[in-house]
C-alpha cells in the first residue's frame, strides 16, 4: 500500500507527539516513584515547528535529548529530537505535562481544632502544578490530625492547615502518674491548658486541689514534673 506524502507527513507529527509523550512520561514514572504519587494521570502540551510537517515518518525509534535545564517534566521542557536513521531529520520542540493526582478535600466543613476522620474527607483529582500551597495524596496522610483552622467544604486540605491534635484538652479529667524510686502513683486531675504529647501544662489535682506542671505523656495522661 503507497501511503502519500501528506499521510506521511501527518504520521511523522503523530510519531513526534507519541515519542515527546512516552519522554514525559518516563521522567514522570520515576518522579513519581520518588514521590509516592498514587493514582496519576497525565495530560501533555507541546510546540512543535512549523517545518515538523516537512518531516516524513523516521524508520526507527525517535531519540529526544532535553537541551534546557528544567528538573522536572512539569516545568516546560526544550527537547532535540531527531531520527537516528537521517542524519538531517532532526528538529526542536518544548512540551510539558499536567500531572493529575486525587488528593484530598474537605467533603463538609471541618471546625478549627477538629480531628478530621474519613467521613470528613473525599478525594479529588487536580492539576497539582496548581497547588501551590502543598496537598495530600493519601487520606491515611490527613486521618487522625486537626484543623489549625475552619476548612471549608470542597477545600484542598494542605499541610498548614493542619496540626497533630491535642492529646489533652482544657477542662478535661487527665490521669496525673507520679514514679520515684521504680514506685508509681497516680491520681486524677483536670487540665488548665491544652496540650500535645511531650509539652508541659498546668494541671489541678483533683484530690489536694494543689496546681503542678505537668508533662503531656499520651491522651488523658500527665506525669508530673517534679
Amino acid at each position: 500500500m503507497l501511503i502519500s506524502p501528506l499521510q506521511a507527513q501527518a504520521n511523522a507529527t503523530v510519531q513526534i507527539q507519541k515519542a515527546v509523550e512516552q519522554h514525559l512520561s518516563t521522567m514522570l514514572a520515576q518522579q513519581a516513584e520518588r514521590q509516592g504519587w498514587q493514582g496519576m494521570q497525565l495530560r501533555y502540551e507541546m510546540d512543535l515547528p512549523a517545518d515538523a510537517r516537512n518531516h516524513s515518518i523516521c524508520v526507527a525509534p525517535l531519540r529526544i535529548r532535553a537541551t534546557g535545564g528544567a528538573a522536572s517534566a512539569m516545568e516546560r521542557q526544550q527537547l532535540e529530537i531527531r531520527c537516528p536513521e537521517a542524519p538531517s531529520w532532526s528538529l526542536k520542540a518544548t512540551a510539558y505535562a499536567h500531572v493529575l493526582l486525587p488528593v484530598v478535600h474537605a467533603e463538609s466543613i471541618i471546625e478549627r481544632g477538629q480531628t478530621i476522620d474519613a467521613d470528613d474527607i473525599e478525594l479529588q483529582r487536580i492539576n497539582i502544578a496548581n497547588a501551590r500551597r502543598g496537598y495530600y495524596n493519601r487520606p491515611s496522610e490527613v486521618i487522625g490530625m486537626a484543623a489549625k483552622r475552619r476548612i471549608r467544604a470542597g477545600q484542598t486540605i494542605t499541610p498548614a492547615l493542619l496540626e497533630q491534635p491535642m492529646a489533652v484538652k482544657r477542662g478535661q479529667p487527665v490521669k496525673i502518674v507520679a514514679s520515684q524510686d521504680g514506685i508509681e502513683a497516680s491520681t486524677s486531675g483536670e487540665a488548665l491548658s491544652d496540650g500535645l504529647p511531650d509539652e508541659i501544662i498546668r494541671v489541678r489535682n483533683v484530690r489536694s486541689g494543689k496546681v503542678i506542671d505537668a508533662k503531656v505523656v499520651e491522651e488523658g495522661v500527665v506525669t508530673s514534673t517534679f
